[in-house]
């Protein structure tokens, strides 16, 4: 009971911080994530073994050019970042399936952390931007989606699940879960559409499978390489709930593949 609590307690501060920070500005926003974004790679530092500041600075070298700067005036180099954190997305991706066991070098950890996390969080950062208007609604029911998926995979697998999702790697998430989550999230996307037509119902529910299916795996990419740490939680930052990397894990690695979707809605409108 206590232990529910605790949890319950973090995650309202959590909500309460991102909806305060999207409504304040989106200056306020872009802050609070760049901060989360530090968190998670100190985090994921610890995971890894690797020494120095060198990667924090990189990483704040490329939020403040892309957030600050490029985002206003130029696509190419928004697209070549999109495209180098997408394929080291799909590295990791393969690195989730493969049974191969070969260590990764230190410039191998660094460039994976620069670009899973770091793209992640300024790709994440980018989404409510749309025709040069912060739109709000649009970030909030991203987020609403990911704690809906979270939610209701939970509570299906609890209450119906029988066949493990990939018991290697986390041993206690299940396919009626993982799909009780997605049909969830689906049903809350197509609702949604009717407080926030920035996109159709259509372009809410593709959205929302885009948002589920790469964060499911962005969560089982994040439980393997804390298995290969030998550590249960990313780190102890959030009361109940781990670490920062263990709470943004999902939103983290799918952001550049909804930044495309949401990318592609506008082409083809």
């Amino acid at each position: 009971m206590k232990e529910i609590l605790r949890r319950s307690i973090t995650g309202v501060i959590y909500i309460v911080l991102i909806l305060s920070a999207v409504f304040l500005s989106s200056d306020a926003f872009d802050f609070l994530f760049m901060i989360f974004g530090l968190a998670c790679l100190y985090e994921y530092k610890r995971l890894t073994g690797l020494r120095g500041y060198y990667i924090f600075l990189t990483y704040l070298i490329l939020w403040w050019i892309f957030i600050y700067i490029v985002k206003e005036y130029d696509k190419i180099p928004i697209n070549t970042l999109m495209t180098i954190t997408i394929v080291v997305n799909l590295f990791l991706l393969f690195f989730l399936f493969t049974k191969k066991k070969r260590p990764f070098t230190k410039i191998e950890f660094f460039l994976i952390g620069l670009f899973y996390i770091g793209g992640g969080c300024i790709f994440l950062t980018m989404l409510p931007y749309k025709n040069n208007d912060f739109a709000k609604y649009l970030i909030i029911g991203i987020f609403i989606l990911t704690w809906v998926n979270d939610s209701f995979a939970y509570l299906v697998g609890k209450s119906f699940g029988r066949t493990k999702l990939f018991p290697q790697v986390s041993p206690k998430k299940t396919w009626e879960g993982a799909i009780g989550g997605l049909v969830f999230s689906l049903l809350t996307a197509y609702l949604m559409a009717r407080y926030e037509p920035i996109v159709s119902p259509k372009q809410w529910v593709i959205l929302a499978a885009i948002l589920v299916i790469t964060g499911n795996l962005g969560d089982l990419i994040e439980s393997k390489i804390k298995r290969m740490a030998g550590v249960k939680d990313s780190g102890a930052l959030l009361p109940g709930h781990g670490g920062m990397l263990d709470r943004l894990d999902s939103l983290i690695y799918a952001a550049p593949f909804a930044y495309l979707t949401l990318n592609i809605f506008d082409y083809v409108s």
